[in-house]
């Protein structure tokens, strides 16, 4: 059975998934429950991820719609 990925690694996975353009800019991001099936952690830990990347301006909010891929995705 495989261990699931910590926090960074997650992190990581999904900066690595918009630069290959599996999430290319302008796109919404999968739900906090398909990625947290996806990647076998617990929905906070999908959240947390979630809160670093729009931090870093990777992710944007837009209230009652999603998350989705910025334009110009920040570091």
């Amino acid at each position: 059975m495989p261990i699931p990925p910590t926090m960074n690694e997650l992190i990581d996975d999904l900066v690595k998934r918009i630069k290959e353009g599996d999430l290319p800019p302008g796109t919404q991001i999968p739900s906090t429950s398909e990625l947290a099936d996806h990647y076998d952690v617990s929905k906070s830990t999908i959240s947390r991820a979630v809160a670093r990347l729009r931090q870093r301006g990777i992710l944007i909010g837009r209230p009652g719609r999603g998350v989705f891929v910025a334009e110009k995705p920040g570091r």
